[in-house]
């Protein structure tokens, strides 16, 4: 008998659960033992059900399982959320109420003041928040989440730089890939030769609060937001996978660029003491090319789960300016959650 932990994906057929069933595939601590979608594609094999949209075939065992209903009947004890938000809050509530543990990728619980907003390298601690939830709803189970796509990457890089200089203020203009978007997303004759300056369900005020509550501080049985301000500019792109993002940063106590490259380079976290096995060996790599990062080159850094930074330099404005780019279907979204679910399983959640 295996002695991986059995998961299942609920959003299965969509594409953030194709890309949950792609990476968890011969994964060392997981074994993906139930799909779930909605009732158009339960009680089908996932062959039939998913319109498969990976450059992975679908894993063989899986071709021709049986897709169940969004039921907290399925027979495991932690799922992997790809659900879209107009039906995600219900569904992994009902979930969690039933004793499953919720590693969401949706948007619906992620300010819930009880919920881990999580980035396992910059809050492990809020992790906490687990027991504060289960007391105050009555639950036996759990919800965590993983934060907007475009936010982990930007998070990645600002949490050390607030840690070793403090930031006050941060203006940051994304431009975020097609994939971002679903399938199939916006139409080629939009997006063609085109780049689209705004990008719906508040993109922009999930950028300017979410990274707030992932950098704040666990105080008893709540967060303390961090103390900073954020302005955010969001675009649609031309670019298959990678959101990158232009930022300006002002800092508490001045720094030079040398400085910020410097703490970026040398971050490490608890994933990495742990070793967990998605967590990459350099969480933000540190580019010194003039023209780099580019989402072409550099999106598959640490196996899709390294933010990487370069163009670090004086800001006329503020005092710091650089680029980031992450994978935004892997690190921003499907990888986050099983590196949050990898650090669950380490602490004793499951």
């Amino acid at each position: 008998m295996s002695n991986k932990v059995p998961v299942g994906v609920l959003g299965a057929t969509g594409a953030v659960g194709q890309k949950f069933v792609t990476l968890l595939e011969n994964h060392p601590w997981f074994e993906l033992t139930e799909l779930a979608a909605s009732d158009r594609s339960a009680g089908k094999s996932y062959e039939q059900a998913a319109a498969w949209r990976q450059y992975k075939p679908i894993p063989q065992p899986l071709k021709d399982k049986l897709v169940k209903p969004c039921e907290p009947t399925l027979d495991c004890r932690v799922v992997f959320s790809g659900l879209d938000s107009s039906v995600a809050g219900e569904i992994e509530e009902s979930f969690a109420r039933a004793g499953y543990i919720v590693l969401s990728n949706s948007k619906n619980h992620r300010m819930d003041d009880d919920v881990p907003l999580l980035v396992p390298e910059v809050n492990p601690e809020h992790l906490a928040l687990i027991e504060v939830q289960r007391e105050r709803r009555g639950w036996s189970g759990a919800i965590v989440t993983n934060p907007n796509c475009s936010v982990i990457g930007l998070v990645m890089a600002l949490a050390p730089i607030h840690r070793a200089f403090g930031v006050k203020r941060v203006i940051v203009a994304t431009m975020q890939a097609l994939s971002g978007a679903g399938y199939p997303g916006p139409s080629a004759i939009d997006m063609l030769g085109n780049v689209i300056p705004f990008i719906g369900g508040a993109e922009e005020e999930k950028v300017e609060t979410e990274p707030l509550k992932i950098m704040g501080a666990l105080d008893g049985d709540q967060i303390r937001f961090a103390d900073c301000r954020i302005s955010a500019h969001t675009n649609r792109v031309f670019v298959e996978d990678g959101h990158m993002a232009c930022v300006s940063v002002e800092l508490e106590r001045k720094a030079s660029p040398d400085d910020v490259a410097r703490v970026l380079a040398g971050f490490t976290s608890l994933p990495q003491e742990l070793k967990l096995p998605f967590a990459p060996g350099r969480p933000v790599i540190v580019t010194g090319e003039r023209d780099r990062p580019q989402p072409r080159l550099d999106r598959d850094a640490g196996d899709g789960m390294s933010a990487v930074v370069g163009r670090i330099r004086e800001c006329p404005v503020f005092d710091i300016r650089f680029v980031v780019l992450s994978h935004n279907t892997i690190r921003g979204a499907a990888g986050a959650a099983i590196l949050n679910a990898e650090l669950m399983k380490a602490q004793g959640y499951f």
